[in-house]
């Protein structure tokens, strides 16, 4: 990997965190394209820039985590964060080894996620008790961490796990984005010092970590902008237009063979 393709994955990475179409998938899928081997730094480089989208969240958000340091919100966050916790913890060896940089894997998961989010938009009504996060149960939120399970097979998307998973459980749009920003610090910052914990860091030169501070920087620029759009763009837009770009995009790859 150079510092160009670098440069490109963070941009990759900062764009489509918080967006409903996978920024996992989305990297696997350009390295490809851009034929980088999916060696051990490369898997963690993955991982390791989502530490810049994280502070993005954290800088938007920083007046509302303050004031929430002791509040329900993060024990809600907490409860909502186990699932992945546990589950990570104990299949973190298979994930790495056989689903992170699996494009087939990619494919098949933004096809059937995008036929998902677009059933799932057209039979939400979005009528009846609409509940902010403090409102809801703490089973609720297990369930929402539930959800989020499935992002671990790439291609489903974190943000489209929680968000809708958030939304099914009683959020409106916007609330259940703005948790699954939230949910994303402990969740992103667990798995990212989870496989730093696994990884054997004593190979890597200073060239990597030069590509992981680009990275790092470009991933927290795109996300912050991309963040201030989704918040926007949500009060008056569903994800119809997602589901159809997950469709598209995989079906392209289908059929030119990418």
């Amino acid at each position: 990997m150079n510092l160009f393709q670098a440069l490109l994955l963070s941009i990759v990475e900062g764009i489509t965190e918080f967006l409903p179409i996978s920024s996992t998938g989305h990297l696997i899928l350009v390295s490809n394209l851009l034929k980088i081997p999916q060696t051990e730094f490369v898997k963690s480089f993955e991982i390791v820039i989502q530490l810049g989208a994280i502070l993005a969240v954290v800088a938007i958000y920083f007046r509302k985590i303050i004031t929430n340091l002791d509040a329900k919100l993060w024990k809600n966050i907490i409860v909502a964060f186990l699932p992945s916790a546990i589950f990570g913890l104990i299949f973190y060896k298979y994930i790495k080894l056989y689903l992170i940089g699996n494009s087939t894997v990619v494919i098949w998961s933004l096809l059937i996620g995008g036929i998902v989010m677009l059933l799932f938009e057209k039979s939400h009504i979005g009528s009846g008790l609409l509940l902010s996060p403090r409102d809801i149960s703490f089973k609720k939120y297990f369930l929402i961490g539930l959800f989020q399970i499935l992002s671990m097979i790439p291609g489903i998307s974190r943000a489209f796990a929680t968000i809708f998973g958030g939304m099914a459980v009683g959020m409106n749009r916007k609330e259940a984005v703005e948790f699954s920003f939230l949910l994303a610090i402990p969740t992103m910052l667990g798995a990212t010092v989870l496989d730093l914990a696994k990884s054997d860091m004593s190979v890597w030169s200073a060239v990597d970590g030069r590509l992981l501070a680009i990275g790092f920087v470009g991933s927290f620029i795109t996300a912050y902008i991309v963040i201030k759009w989704l918040i926007t763009f949500v009060q008056t837009h569903n994800f119809v237009v997602f589901g159809w770009y997950r469709i598209i995009l995989a079906l392209l790859f289908f059929v030119f063979g990418l």
